[in-house]
C-alpha cells in the first residue's frame, strides 16, 4: 500500500525503494536468524549428537520449505489464472474490483510468491551449510582441521551476511543521487547494481578472510596419503572455489534477464509470434525460450563446477580422502569444491531474497492502486494536497506501478534459478555423503554395469515427470472450480465484487492446494523410503537422476514461464494494447506459464533437497538393519518395508490425478475413461 501511495507523486525511486527496503529487511533477518540458530546448535549441543541435530534442523527446514513452496505456489496460481481469464471472458482490466478473484490473487502473492520463496531461500542457505558440515566430518580424518574448516565455514558466512547489508546502503547512496527527481528510468538498473555490489564486495573480502582464518602453515604433515595439516595455500583455493559460486550468482540472473526480461529478443519474438499466430505461436516461442535458457545455463553452471574442479586439484584432494574401496583412499576434495560453490551462490543470501522478494511488493502494489479506485472518490485531489502537499497523479502513478511489476517479474525469474542451481550443486555433496557412508559400511557397488544403479537413473527421471503433472493437475482443477464459479458470480453492473463470493474462491484455491500437497508428500516420503530399503546403491543413482532431471525441468519451466509474463506485460505497458486479440494471446500464454514458474519449477528445489536429506536418514537405518542381519543380532526386513512403502507411493500417484480430477458435468458423455 505504501509504494502503491508513493506512486502517487510521480517520483519514480520511491517506487522501487519502498520494496527493495522491504526485500532487504526480510532478507537480512532470515538469515541472520539462520545463522544465529546454526551457531547455537554448533555450540550448545553435546559434540557426539551435533550431526544429527544438524541434520535434523536440515530436514526441518526442508519440509517447511517443500510444504510452503508446493501448497503456497498451488495456491497462488489458481487464483492467479482464475483471475486473469476473466480480462478475456468479461474484457475488464487486471485486478478489476467487481472480479471475486482478485482477492485471492493478491492472497496468493503473499502466500506463493511472497512466504515461498523467503522460506526457501532460509532452507537453501541452512541446507547447504549443513551437507559442508555433514561432508568435512566424513572426509577429513583430523578433528582439528575438522573445527577449523567449519569456524572458517561460519566466519565466512558471517562476513558475507555485513556484505550484504553494506552492498545495500552503497547502492542506495548512488541510486538516490542518479534517479532522485526524475520522472522516468530503467526499474532494473537498482536492482542489477545491487546485485554487481554485492557479488564484488563478497569476492574480494572472501580472499582476506580466508588468508586471516587459514594461512600461515608452512609446513604439511603427511601420514600415509592423508594430510594431516592445512596445505600453506588452501586460503586462495577455498576463497577462489566460493567465488566461483559467487559469480554464478550474478552470471545466472544476468542469463536469465535475455530470455525473461521484457527488453529481452525472446520476448519480443513472443509477442511477434502472437501477432499473427495468436495463442498458439504464444505457447510455442515461449517453450522455444525455456529450452534454450536451459542449455545455456546448464553449460554455464558446469563450466564453473568444472573450473572449481580444477582448483581443488591444487591441493584440496590430498586434504580430503575417503576410502570407497577396500584399502584404498581417494581424493575427494572436488566434491567439496562442488558443495563450496553452492555456498558462494548464496554468499549473497540476503540480496537473493531482497530481490525474490521485491515482485510480490511491486504486484500487490498495482492490485491495491486498482481495487483501491482512489482516483473516483469525489474531491480526493484536493484532500490529498491538503494532507499530504502533493498533486497526485493517477495516470503517471499506474504506469510506474505496471513498469515496476515489469521489473519485479524479471528479478523474481532471476532468483528461481540461483536456488535451483543451489540445490543441485549442493545435493551432489549431500550425495556424496550417502556415498561415503556406503564406503565404509562396504556397501558401495556404484557401476554403471549394474542393473541397479540404472534403474536407479530411469526411476529418478520418472519421478520428475510425475511430480510436474502432479502438481500442475492440482493447479488445473482449482483453476477449473476457480473459474467456472467466477463465471457464474461475476456481476458487471456492481461497482465490485460480493465478500462472500471473494471468499469462496479463497476457500476453492485453499482446498486444492492442501489436497496436492498432501498427495505429493506422502508420495515423496514413501517413495524415498522405498528407494533407501530397496537397495542403498539404487538409491544414490536414483538421487542423482532426480537432481539432474530436477535442474534442466525446473530452468525451462521457470524460464518459459517468465518470457510468457514479461510478454504480457511488454503488451500492457510498452505497446499499450491491453483489450486486443494480441493482448488476449498473450494472456493465455501468461496463464499456461503461472504453474511453470510459479508452482512447478520453484517447487522442484526443495523437492530435490527434502529428498536428499530424508534419504541420508533413511538409507543410515537401512544399512543398520542390514548390518545387524549380517551379524547375526537381527533380521533384514528392508525389502519388505521397501515394498509396503512403494505400495504406498503408488495408491497416492493414482490418487494424484483420478483424485484431482476435473468433474464430468452431468449430461455430458465422452469417451470411456481409463
Amino acid at each position: 500500500s505504501r509504494t502503491a501511495f508513493a506512486s502517487l507523486r510521480g517520483e519514480p525511486w520511491d517506487v522501487v525503494n519502498i520494496p527493495l527496503r522491504a526485500g532487504m529487511s526480510i532478507g537480512l533477518f532470515l538469515i541472520s536468524l539462520e545463522l544465529v540458530m546454526m551457531v547455537i546448535i554448533l555450540l550448545a549441543v553435546p559434540r557426539e549428537i551435533v550431526g544429527y541435530c544438524f541434520l535434523g534442523f536440515a530436514i526441518g527446514e526442508s519440509l517447511g520449505a517443500s510444504v510452503l513452496r508446493i501448497a503456497g505456489g498451488i495456491f497462488t496460481k489458481i487464483a492467479d489464472i482464475g483471475s486473469d481469464l476473466m480480462k478475456i471472458v468479461f474484457n475488464v482490466k487486471e485486478d478489476d474490483p467487481r472480479n471475486p478473484g482478485v482477492i485471492a490473487d493478491c492472497t496468493g502473492d503473499n502466500a506463493g510468491d511472497s512466504v515461498g520463496p523467503t522460506a526457501d531461500g532460509f532452507e537453501t542457505y541452512g541446507v547447504t551449510g549443513v551437507a559442508l558440515i555433514s561432508f568435512i566430518t566424513l572426509a577429513v580424518p583430523s578433528v582439528d582441521l575438522q573445527a577449523k574448516l567449519i569456524v572458517w565455514l561460519f566466519a565466512m558466512r558471517f562476513l558475507m551476511d555485513f556484505m550484504s547489508g553494506a552492498s545495500y546502503f552503497i547502492n542506495q547512496l548512488i541510486s538516490e543521487r542518479k534517479y532522485k527527481g526524475l520522472k522516468e528510468f530503467d526499474f532494473e538498473e537498482p536492482l542489477t547494481r545491487l546485485i554487481w555490489i554485492a557479488s564484488i564486495l563478497c569476492i574480494t573480502t572472501s580472499y582476506g578472510m580466508s588468508w586471516l582464518l587459514l594461512s600461515g602453515q608452512d609446513s604439511v604433515a603427511v601420514a600415509g596419503e592423508v594430510v594431516t595439516a592445512l596445505p600453506k595455500d588452501l586460503w586462495w583455493q577455498l576463497a577462489s572455489i566460493i567465488s566461483l559460486g559467487t559469480l554464478a550468482a550474478v552470471l545466472i540472473p544476468e542469463f536469465t534477464k535475455v530470455f525473461t526480461s521484457s527488453h529481452s529478443k525472446h520476448v519480443h519474438e513472443i509477442v511477434t509470434a502472437s501477432r499473427e499466430g495468436g495463442a498458439s505461436l504464444t505457447i510455442l516461442s515461449g517453450l522455444v525460450a525455456g529450452n534454450f535458457s536451459a542449455f545455456w545455463k546448464g553449460i554455464l553452471i558446469a563450466g564453473l563446477m568444472a573450473a572449481a574442479y580444477y582448483v581443488s586439484l591444487q591441493g584440496l584432494d590430498k586434504l580430503m580422502m575417503a576410502e570407497l574401496e577396500p584399502g584404498k583412499l581417494v581424493g575427494v576434495g572436488s566434491i567439496f569444491a562442488f558443495g563450496l560453490v553452492a555456498f558462494g551462490f548464496l554468499c549473497m543470501g540476503p540480496v537473493n531474497i531482497a530481490v525474490d522478494s521485491y515482485g510480490p511488493v511491486t504486484d500487490n502494489a498495482q492490485s491495491i492502486f486498482e481495487l483501491a479506485q482512489t482516483e473516483h472518490i469525489p474531491g480526493i485531489k484536493a484532500e490529498i494536497k491538503r494532507d499530504f502537499g502533493f498533486d497526485p497523479d493517477f495516470v503517471r502513478g499506474k504506469h510506474y506501478l505496471e513498469a515496476n511489476d515489469s521489473a519485479g517479474n524479471t528479478f523474481k525469474a532471476t532468483a528461481k534459478p540461483v536456488l535451483i542451481g543451489t540445490a543441485v550443486v549442493g545435493a551432489t555433496t549431500m550425495i556424496f555423503s550417502i556415498i561415503l557412508l556406503l564406503g565404509k559400511a562396504k556397501m558401495l557397488h556404484l557401476s554403471l554395469t549394474d542393473a541397479p544403479v540404472l534403474l536407479g537413473f530411469i526411476s529418478g527421471g520418472a519421478v520428475v515427470y510425475w511430480f510436474c503433472g502432479a502438481s500442475m493437475q492440482a493447479v488445473t482443477t482449482g483453476a477449473y472450480r476457480a473459474v467456472e464459479f467466477i463465471k457464474k458470480n461475476m456481476d458487471l453492473t456492481k461497482k465490485e465484487a460480493d465478500l462472500e463470493d471473494s471468499k469462496t474462491v479463497v476457500r476453492i484455491c485453499t482446498e486444492y492446494a492442501q489436497s496436492g500437497m498432501w498427495n505429493i508428500f506422502i508420495v515423496l516420503m514413501t517413495i524415498t523410503l522405498a528407494f533407501a530399503f530397496f537397495d542403498p546403491n539404487f538409491f544414490v543413482a536414483y538421487l542423482i537422476s532426480i537432481a539432474v532431471f530436477g535442474l534442466f525441468q525446473a530452468i525451462f519451466m521457470a524460464n518459459a514461464g517468465g518470457a510468457w509474463d514479461n510478454a504480457k506485460k511488454y503488451v500492457e505497458v510498452d505497446l499499450k494494447e491491453k483489450g486486443t486479440d494480441l493482448h488476449a494471446a498473450t494472456v493465455v500464454g501468461d496463464t499456461v506459464g503461472d504453474p511453470f514458474k510459479d508452482t512447478t519449477s520453484v517447487a522442484l528445489n526443495p523437492i530435490i533437497k527434502f529428498s536428499t536429506l530424508f534419504g541420508l536418514l533413511a538409507v543410515e537405518i537401512a544399512i543398520k538393519i542390514k548390518e545387524a542381519a549380517h551379524a547375526g543380532t537381527g533380521s533384514d526386513y528392508t525389502k519388505y518395508v521397501g515394498v509396503a512403502m512403494f505400495a504406498v507411493a503408488l495408491v497416492f500417484v493414482w490418487r494424484s490425478f483420478y483424485s484431482m480430477r476435473i468433474p464430468q458435468e452431468k449430461g455430458v458423455k465422452s469417451a470411456k475413461a481409463h
